[in-house]
């Protein structure tokens, strides 16, 4: 029998080494998990720009990197790669560390423009998915954007945005026992209809369905 050299490399080990080095595929608790199909999006970069996009509140590294299931390491590195690309690329928006997390935020020498679209945009029309959402809320306050979006059948995170920018709407706390915020119409609501109470609100209110009847349309936690 031929006799093996010790001193050969294991080309075995160092294959699939290199391979998951090169994907990045070791998930954050570092149990040697191959989740080069687990990521959801065409790269890194891309996945943690998407969920960075629709975070409501700074996200912090270790929960970005469990959501991308990826390293904390590489995910920071992605992150502040991305923060510095933004700033030398000279874009209208940045990102950054904020509240022990990182978030989105338009670029400080960009106020000018920002207020003439916040000021304009008070004096626009609210659009017909916005009329939809103030009625829900009003109709059903306080109730979250689950809640809201379970009645309209879509996402309802960037009208709820408007509605809170037009000060029509505003944070009221959070849902007993979970984590939801609530959201609930504003005295500004009252005065642009011209009345001094929600129960001076027209009776449409058997139109828009009950939590028991959304609870029915999907599953809520």
């Amino acid at each position: 029998m031929t006799q093996l050299d010790e001193s050969m490399p294991d080309t075995h080990d160092g294959a699939v080494d290199d391979a998951s080095e090169r994907l990045g595929t070791l998930d954050p608790d570092g149990d040697g998990a191959l989740l080069a199909d687990a990521l959801g999006a065409p790269t890194l970069e891309a996945a943690c720009e998407a969920v960075l996009l629709l975070a409501d509140e700074p996200l912090d590294i270790m929960t970005l990197a469990t959501i991308v299931r990826r390293p904390a390491d590489q995910v920071e590195a992605v992150v502040r790669g991305l923060s510095a690309q933004y700033t030398d690329d000279g874009r209208g928006f940045d990102l950054r560390p904020v509240a022990g997390g990182w978030r989105f935020y338009t670029r400080a020498d960009c106020a000018d423009v920002v207020s003439r679209f916040v000021i304009d945009g008070q004096q626009a029309r609210l659009t017909q998915a916005a009329l939809e959402t103030l009625a829900i809320v009003a109709y059903r306050q306080p109730i979250s954007r689950g809640r809201i979006s379970a009645v309209r059948g879509v996402n309802v995170d960037g009208v709820v945005r408007t509605l809170i920018t037009r000060g029509l709407v505003d944070e009221a706390g959070t849902e007993p026992g979970g984590h939801a915020t609530l959201l609930q119409t504003t005295p500004y609501f009252l005065e642009r209809l011209g009345i001094s109470s929600l129960d001076e609100l027209p009776p449409l209110a058997d139109h828009v369905p009950t939590y028991s009847e959304i609870g029915d349309l999907v599953d809520l936690p």
